[in-house]
């Protein structure tokens, strides 16, 4: 209990060896000397709270915001000294934004509780005492033999013992881990692939030495002691030996393992951890504007305070007749009462900072991240896939990017490799008709020069067939063919009868055996040397009948090798010592590689063509058009990727292609691209292109950043090749972090793109064929790289103009409900009196304007989808956060001051001195001139909103007209009736008398117009005289009227006009919507 009461706490130290030991079922030593190692329990946590913390951790969190710090500090201030509105004023306002965002954040996590306890609650079966015992997932411990059966997920990170297969193989699929469906093959070490039975593990004495927990899910270093007859036998153990949480094992009956990393240390579980948060440039911008109108507000507080002492220093206002001091106020200390008079000015204008904001812009981030999941346009029907929102946080960033960032393969192209040709011998075969014929014959040659059919060769579902002629030697053209069979790691699931081509698996590897049909030879396998991005290959060496080869390179290049048996020990022995290292085994491995894969034999080549996917080219064409710079990032050599960047249209066939290659030293690198940007200056060329690849990028990157980056931005594309993983994080984050700090996005499909995903500004990620580690670990993700235009031009433009507009128009509405309250103070010699009464105060932000707000940052549409989609050049409009700048900020700051003049002094005149409104001759009072103030303000910030709204729907008409009707019907119950709960009722039939002076009515109405009066000519003479491309384009094509919106089961029907070059035209969308079936 105290150890978990540290972990809790965060005060359990972490690991101090570097490696642990692990006991195979917990069999310790018996000498008592041992102290065992400590491990984290099987319980996975992904919550956040528990009942316990949840209030104080939640409310620590929510504090931390410095408009809530602030308003709690308002509060505070309201209850420890006399001020002159109420604690609830403040306090009511606090505690519903606090208590919306707890609820929200507490059911989300309620709901982590709920899947947890799923999982920590599953039963499983462990070996213990002698027997398999069912307990709950949760009590498994590091060192227990568990029992996973065949489709059951593995519940920890297990070191494979045996299976019920003879040679203790197994086959899984981690698809829920990287989302790859092909089944991978695990190995157990022969010594305990014999234990098949619980007796036979329970007297296994056995130690596994490993790797302390890590997050890379395909690197683990370990090994394993048997002891036998007295006598400690020593294996390595490797990925291909642990089978991961989350996994799934198919076409295996059931597998014993031992538990070696549990709970929130399995692999899964690390890879899980939260990201690190991302801020966009909006909310960068609003906390810029709530520091500025704090220092408004501190102003006009110090003002204030100032001008209270100055008034009060003659006699007659400092202690008039009426308002005798008392004897303690008269020798009270004057800096204390400074700081209260202070502090009470401070509270009287508290509400110019907009405590509903944040809660305002969360609710309009998290329900409009609905949209994008719902865009029919952004479905991909073949692979049943929607657009997916991971983080709602940083939709209106997209329409931010000015620099895109691309992987090629699967990205780009449909990563589908399709055989098209090779080259065996010097002799080159290209694929007809699905058969290879060798160039310059045909598939129907005249006798004499027929190709015959050598074989059938099935490579993951691509049928080939392979042909001859007969003046080829046969001997070449069957060792290429055996090369291709054999030097693969593909496992074919039984499951699926209709995955077996031909009825029959022709070169699978099975019980550590392949099998040729076509030759009817069986080859044992001995080692695998797997792909790494260092080596760009992969090896298999095989006992064959009569000798040992080894087969390499099957993706471009093929080549063998023959060993003779003492080479083959020689090179077992190696392999086996950099197997069982525990230290420094991925360079001992690379070492064992090199010395394996020389002197090979050339074999031949395969040429594979990996097509582009829909609509690349066009897209990135509209990226281009609207201002965005398009980088391709990928790990291709040189020749490869300049090609597809050629055919994709990243490179145009006019575009003057400079290149950094090759380059061998910091000198040389500096000398090239001061060469290049000499060329770029003098070149009279409208458009540069650069080709770097990743040894000259290192070189560039070192002491040379500055040069590159003006080469870089001087070229609209950039092809940088041979990349790195890490290289493609380090070229964002150059980006990102230059003087301009552009807004960047990278876009990718595999596990090689995470870094650059996570570095990037927005991350997306491709739904493709190379897992789902990119989608995870992306801020949004979608199917086709042809989804990314309308992400960016459509919804990017509409979520940053409606966050935008809603964000200034904040500011805008609590200038105009304040600075009346400031003003207020020249005319009652700044004795704090407030002009409204306090539930109005309450209310302002919490029901009467916050509606109309809301609703118009879900749907406002400047432009329709389809011209900003049609004209890419309309995403510039919006770029480099135009519609936050200060000088827009300002705008909308000056406009509320102009307001609230209009509102505080247009009713000051109406009422002016002694002057009756009412039809018997009475008076209004302070709290109706108050009401007036507060019903002109309520009525214009929403007219002016309405002014600001282009596209209406029903929804707009209902909250605009419906909050200033609901304003009227709260004030006539609220001032209409006498309520026992309230000790004072100031507004006890104000607001009825008020409406009842025709007066009253007639300076509403022309205080209204005075204040948008000029807001309308303005907007006439902008958009006749100087209108935006936005406002041309929208001219030219305005839907008019929606007519009709039906949905159907299967498709949905929209009919709408619109204006178009002086005529009006209908037209009519039907949008087919296929239904996932199971």
């Amino acid at each position: 209990m105290l150890r978990w009461i540290r972990q809790q706490l965060g005060f359990d130290p972490p690991h101090q060896s570097e490696t642990r030991t692990i006991y195979v079922a917990n069999r310790f030593p018996q000498h008592g000397h041992y102290v065992p190692q400590r491990f984290a329990d099987n319980r996975i946590i992904s919550s956040k709270y528990t009942i316990w913390n949840f209030v104080p951790k939640n409310l620590f969190e929510q504090f931390r915001r410095i408009a809530n710090f602030y308003f709690l500090i308002i509060f505070l201030v309201q209850l420890m000294i006399d001020t002159p509105t109420s604690p609830v004023t403040s306090g009511l306002p606090l505690f519903f934004v606090i208590t919306v965002t707890a609820i929200k954040q507490g059911y989300e996590d309620w709901l982590r509780h709920k899947a947890d306890n799923e999982v920590n609650g599953a039963p499983v079966f462990v070996v213990r005492s002698g027997s398999l015992v069912q307990t709950r997932s949760k009590n498994i411990r590091v060192g227990d033999i568990v029992r996973v059966a065949k489709d059951e997920t593995f519940p920890v990170d297990l070191v494979l013992l045996s299976s019920d297969r003879e040679d203790g193989t197994c086959h899984i699929t981690t698809a829920s881990l990287d989302g790859e469906t092909n089944l991978k093959t695990h190995y157990s070490v022969a010594e305990t692939a014999v234990c098949q039975s619980v007796s036979q593990l329970e007297a296994l004495q056995a130690v596994v030495e490993c790797q302390q927990p890590e997050a890379d899910l395909y690197r683990f270093v370990g090994r394993i002691t048997v002891t036998q007859h007295g006598e400690e036998i020593v294996r390595p153990l490797g990925p291909e030996n642990l089978l991961l949480r989350g996994a799934r094992l198919k076409n295996t009956k059931e597998i014993f393992g031992v538990a070696v990393y549990t709970g929130m240390e399995s692999k899964m579980a690390l890879n899980y951890k939260c990201k690190s948060q991302k801020r966009s440039a909006v909310e960068k911008s609003m906390n810029t504007f709530l520091i500025i109108y704090l220092g408004i507000l501190l102003f006009e507080a110090i003002l204030s305070t100032i001008l209270k002492y100055a008034w009060q220093a003659e006699d007659k206002w400092d202690e008039p007749f009426y308002n005798q001091k008392t004897e303690q106020e008269r020798n009270s200390s004057p800096i204390l009462k400074f700081i209260s008079d202070f502090l009470a000015f401070l509270v009287l204008y508290n509400f110019i900072i907009p405590i509903s904001l944040y809660v305002t812009v969360e609710m309009q981030k998290f329900l409009g991240s609905f949209f994008i999941g719902w865009d029919l346009d952004l479905y991909h029907e073949e692979s049943d896939q929607k657009a997916q929102v991971n983080t709602s946080d940083l939709n209106e960033e997209l329409g931010q990017v000015e620099y895109v960032f691309t992987d090629k393969t699967g990205t780009l192209t449909e990563n589908e490799m399709q055989f098209r040709e090779c080259s065996i011998n010097g002799t080159k075969y290209r694929e007809v008709n699905g058969k290879l014929i060798p160039e310059g014959m045909t598939d129907d040659s005249p006798d004499g020069s027929t190709p015959h059919l050598v074989t059938h060769i099935y490579m993951h579902y691509i049928h080939i067939l392979f042909l001859y002629t007969h003046s080829i030697n046969i001997g070449d053209e069957l060792l290429f063919v055996k090369a291709v069979s054999l030097c693969h790691t593909v496992q074919i699931s039984y499951d699926q009868p209709d995955c077996l081509v031909g009825g029959g698996d022709p070169f699978s590897h099975a019980n550590g055996h392949s099998r040729l049909l076509f030759c009817e030879n069986q080859y044992k396998l001995l080692h695998v040397l797997e792909f790494d991005a260092n080596r760009r290959r992969m090896s298999v060496i095989l006992q064959t009948p009569s000798a040992t080869n080894n087969e390499s390179l099957r993706t471009l290049v093929v080549a063998c090798r023959h060993f003779s048996p003492e080479e083959y020990d020689d090179v077992d022995r190696r392999l086996n010592a950099a197997r069982t290292a525990l230290q420094q085994r991925e360079e001992r491995l690379q070492e064992a590689f090199s010395y394996i894969e020389k002197d090979l034999q050339l074999l031949g080549a395969t040429g594979v063509e990996d097509k582009l996917q829909d609509k690349v080219q066009e897209t990135i064409e509209a990226l281009r058009l609207a201002g965005i710079k398009v980088w391709v990032l990928t790990g291709d050599k040189h020749e490869t990727a300049v090609s597809v960047s050629l055919s994709c249209g990243h490179f145009h066939r006019t575009m003057n292609i400079l290149e950094l290659l090759q380059q061998r030293s910091d000198n040389e690198c500096a000398e090239q691209l001061r060469i290049l940007a000499r060329r770029i200056k003098e070149d009279h060329v409208i458009q540069h292109g650069l080709v770097v690849d990743g040894a000259s990028l290192s070189l560039a990157l070192r002491e040379h950043e500055k040069l590159f980056m003006e080469v870089c931005k001087n070229c609209s594309a950039v092809l940088c090749c041979r990349m790195a993983p890490l290289q493609k994080a380090k070229v964002v984050r150059l980006l990102k972090t230059s003087p301009e700090k552009p807004i960047t996005l990278a876009i990718g499909d595999g596990a090689n793109d995470v870094s650059m995903i996570q570095e990037a500004h927005v991350g997306i990620g491709i739904m493709g064929k190379e897992g789902r580690q990119a989608v995870r670990n992306s801020d949004y993700a979608i199917a086709r790289f042809k989804f990314l235009a309308k992400l960016l031009l459509v919804h990017g433009h509409f979520y940053y103009i409606r966050i935008a507009t809603l964000v200034q128009y904040f500011f805008y509405k609590n200038v105009c409900f304040i600075t009346p309250q400031f003003l207020y103070q020249f005319f009652c010699l700044f004795s704090q009196q407030t002009l409204y009464d306090s539930v109005y105060l309450t209310l302002y932000n919490i029901c009467f304007t916050s509606l109309p707000i809301l609703i118009y940052s879900l749907f406002e549409q400047l432009v329709h989808p389809h011209v900003l989609q049609n004209k890419p050049g309309l995403y510039r409009d919006i770029s480099k956060n135009s519609l936050l700048s200060f000088r827009t900020f300002l705008y909308w700051t000056l406009l509320g001051f102009c307001h609230a003049f209009v509102f505080f002094f247009g009713s000051y005149i109406l009422m002016g001195e002694d002057t009756t409104l009412m039809g018997n001759g009475q008076m209004f009072g302070n709290w109706t001139f108050g009401t007036l103030v507060f019903t002109v303000m309520v009525i214009t910030v929403t007219l002016k909103l309405a002014l600001e709204t282009h596209f209406w729907t029903w929804m707009n008409h209902f909250v605009t007209w419906g909050s200033i009707a609901f304003y009227f019907i709260f004030s006539l119950f609220y001032g209409g009736i006498i309520w026992p709960f309230l000790h004072t009722q100031d507004m006890y039939f104000v607001f009825v008398q008020l409406l009842s002076s025709g007066s009253a009515w007639f300076a509403i109405i022309i205080i209204v117009i005075t204040c948008l009066f000029p807001d309308v000519v303005k907007k006439v003479f902008y958009r006749h005289l100087q209108p935006t491309s936005t406002q041309k384009r929208k001219a030219k094509h305005t839907p008019v009227v929606k007519l009709s919106s039906v949905c159907s089961g299967r498709f949905n029907t929209y009919s709408y006009w619109y204006h178009k070059n002086g005529n009006y035209i209908s037209c009519n969308v039907t949008r087919a919507w296929r239904k996932k079936t199971n």
